[in-house]
């Protein structure tokens, strides 16, 4: 589509719809559809959305991560003076662009805490080693993903710029049809992916634990696919099986449009992030723009984002998250932590995550 000519800024926009890396592209496009030059490698059932916002776009339909992806990057991708790409998988052969730029958002897969198989970590270190070395300049998303990267893999500090993620702007109070995905009344709220470090087997145990005034009145709310969940966490899909209560009070909602989100942040009594690790943590933030109270684990990268905006627990510790669901259930409290939330929350804008990428892109 369109002309290839005079590129500026090529950009691997495949990810477009993963988790959190989509939301990234998406905001960021958002604003990129604007600069002279800028063209997307793209997949073939994700053209609508560039088609829309008239941004040229070649078709790659490789796999990330595959063997097919490396081989073809140098056939597909374009002439251009940036190419960049906002995951790692960038291509080890030889490209038709000046320079490179690459954002890293975690070091997830190099870590304990990254429950791979060792063939899988094997070649997540080759690729995140390929990109540092090719990259001209490398992105990442919080002072502790920089930190960790130079960690794990050597790479010199200067060559690496925190950029800071933004959270969309809320508008207006938003409506959810009683019915819909299941949601109750009452709910302690997770989003994101369900996978082991997301830790949600120290809430299901908080739950338990719970007084019985407030088990009979709340039940936890799980935005996420249950099938990453099933594969992904054994030891809580054992819990809940054997726990009539969890059972009865566990909510999966599956695929929820993105329309209905803020209704859900809304309506929640508590939103709770219990994470072992994160590079940046983009729940926290939208729960906080949409007047949610949330309590989060202690770790480094969720209190360099939140600061003092939320209360933390200790994520090993489950009484602890206990006594601070009981202390959030306060209105008082409730109330303080929300004026906080949405005051830190409106400090992270994607306006200015875009103006900071763009110096690093030099346009």
């Amino acid at each position: 589509m369109s002309q290839k000519k005079n590129i500026r800024l090529l950009i691997d926009a495949r990810m477009l719809y993963s988790s959190g890396i989509g939301i990234y592209l998406q905001e960021l496009l958002n604003y990129l559809k604007n600069i002279e030059g800028v063209h997307c490698l793209i997949r073939e059932e994700d053209d609508v959305f560039f088609t829309i916002r008239d941004i040229p776009f070649t078709i790659f339909n490789e796999s990330i991560y595959s063997i097919r992806e490396q081989l073809n990057y140098p056939f597909k991708l374009p002439k251009a003076d940036i190419f960049w790409s906002p995951h790692y998988n960038t291509p080890i052969l030889p490209i038709r662009c000046k320079k490179r730029v690459v954002t890293i958002h975690d070091v997830y897969h190099l870590t304990d805490v990254g429950q791979i198989n060792l063939k899988q970590k094997i070649y997540a270190n080759l690729l995140m080693q390929n990109s540092i070395r090719r990259s001209n300049q490398i992105i990442t998303v919080s002072e502790f993903s920089k930190n960790e990267i130079i960690r794990h893999t050597g790479c010199k500090a200067d060559k690496i710029s925190v950029i800071h993620n933004g959270v969309a702007e809320i508008n207006t109070i938003a409506d959810l049809p009683n019915k819909k995905y299941n949601i109750p009344e009452k709910y302690l709220l997770f989003v994101g992916n369900v996978k082991p470090h997301k830790n949600l087997i120290v809430l299901c145990q908080a739950f338990l634990k719970l007084p019985n005034n407030l088990q009979d009145e709340l039940k936890i709310v799980i935005v996420g696919k249950k099938e990453g969940f099933i594969t992904g966490d054994i030891q809580l899909l054992d819990l809940i099986n054997n726990e009539p209560m969890l059972q009865e009070n566990v909510i999966f909602t599956g695929y929820v449009e993105d329309e209905d989100m803020n209704a859900i942040y809304q309506k929640a009594m508590i939103f709770i992030f219990p994470s072992l690790y994160e590079g940046f943590g983009l729940p926290p933030l939208e729960a906080m723009l949409n007047s949610t109270p949330v309590i989060c684990s202690d770790i480094p990268p969720l209190k360099e984002i939140c600061d003092d905006a939320v209360l933390y627990f200790d994520p090993k510790n489950s009484d602890d998250l206990v006594t601070k669901i009981i202390h959030m259930n306060d209105h008082n409290i409730a109330e303080k932590y929300v004026l906080l939330g949405n005051n830190r929350a409106k400090e992270f804008t994607w306006k200015k995550s875009f103006d900071k990428h763009l110096e690093v892109f030099n346009l």
